[in-house]
């Protein structure tokens, strides 16, 4: 097979010397013609070394890497990554008869940059975020079918492909049928629509951190912001809460998260869940009536442009919960903008906890969990960033 190849400016091999996953568009000194995005491209550097081969596509990121040196990326190459994602799952515990989803595998913590796959009981839920991958999305899912639990692949990639690719998501089953859409995540139940549901239906990057909120909620009264299916509030209610509050501005979200309250504690008085903009709800709720918020709210900066006016986002709600917590309560914050670094949203909390006046107290610092690992050639990949903060 001739693979094309892309030479690299003088200097600009040293990052995949180091691992990095990322060829950046600067750096290409050359490339051939009628080259076609999702192709697959050899790398050299300006002297002609074999740096490795990955996926092309047009945009800042030029190539995203599959390997590094003179290795083949072919049907067994698919299977030996896939392999390693889910052994790496199973020899963690994250797969049992309690928990029967997990991310199964997480773009470049998984050295499959451009691939995220959700296992839902026997169904994998696929995207692809780059031209390659939507390229080599049946070769991928018959890899996939030959792991354990694994009996249908569903592809979903309507919002996560290259706008300017100009191709087609073509969503739906590549392999196998439609099957029950309800997981297990520690022992609750979850009515998963990956069909018509945000990402792939469900996010499983929080379940730590739910299961750490669910040891705080004892007797509290909670308000879950930015609800969507409820998973927070499905474990504040095991956790004992005295009462729970789910706010989300989608009737959608509201009812998924009604079905999936009623799914794990059917006719529970508890729970009241409300369609309602979050700051709206929290200008207007009474000072004190909560002393266990949860903030998750979707991402406010999604691109570089964005990132002065999403941590302006940030410090505002942050500062509506410091006002309004009742004192001694609990604060779960946390971003999900892979543009804001730990840095910077600590410190756009840390401007709304000053602006409060209020004492506040940094109890755990979060991030996703460990099915979705961080490349530490790559630390781009960790963007879930989070606080635990007790209020006087």
């Amino acid at each position: 097979m001739n693979i094309p190849e892309i030479r690299l400016k003088r200097g600009k091999e040293e990052s995949l010397k180091r691992f990095h996953p990322w060829v950046f568009s600067g750096a290409v000194a050359s490339l051939p013609d009628n080259l076609q995005e999702g192709d697959l491209v050899k790398v050299v550097s300006s002297t002609g070394e074999l740096l490795g081969s990955g996926h092309w596509q047009i945009g800042s990121i030029a190539v995203r890497m599959l390997e590094f040196g003179p290795g083949h990326v072919d049907d067994e190459f698919y299977r030996h990554r896939l392999r390693q994602a889910y052994d790496m799952r199973q020899s963690l515990g994250l797969l049992r008869e309690d928990n029967d989803c997990v991310r199964l595998v997480h773009g470049e913590g998984d050295f499959l940059p451009g691939l995220v796959v959700d296992l839902y009981g026997n169904t994998a839920v696929m995207q692809a975020h780059s031209p390659g991958m939507h390229m080599e999305r049946a070769r991928i899912a018959e890899a996939l079918t030959e792991l354990p639990q694994v009996g249908s692949v569903y592809y979903k990639s309507d919002t996560t492909l290259p706008f300017k690719a100009g191709l087609d998501p073509v969503n739906g089953y590549l392999l196998g049928t439609e099957s029950e859409a309800v997981a297990t995540e520690n022992g609750l139940r979850f009515n998963i629509d990956w069909l018509r549901g945000q990402k792939t239906g469900f996010f499983l990057d929080q379940r730590d951190n739910r299961t750490l909120l669910e040891r705080y909620a004892k007797g509290r009264e909670v308000l879950n912001m930015f609800c969507y299916t409820g998973g927070f509030s499905v474990y504040a209610m095991r956790g004992g809460a005295k009462r729970v509050v789910s706010v989300d501005s989608s009737a959608k979200a509201i009812a998924l998260t009604r079905a999936n309250i009623e799914l794990n504690f059917p006719d529970d008085p508890r729970h009241t869940a409300i369609a309602e903009d979050a700051f709206k709800y929290l200008a207007e709720m009474p000072d004190g009536a909560f002393d266990l918020i949860v903030l998750d709210p979707p991402a406010f900066a999604k691109h570089r442009g964005a990132l002065k006016n999403g941590l302006l986002g940030y410090r505002k709600l942050n500062a509506r919960a410091f006002e309004k917590i009742r004192p001694g309560g609990i604060l779960f914050t946390f971003s999900c903008s892979q543009v804001v670094s730990k840095d910077a949203f600590r410190a756009a909390v840390f401007t709304a906890a000053a602006q409060s006046g209020r004492k506040v107290r940094i109890l755990h610092q979060l991030t996703q969990g460990a099915d979705h690992p961080v490349s530490i050639y790559h630390p781009e990949g960790e963007y879930l960033k989070g606080l635990v903060l007790q209020v006087e």
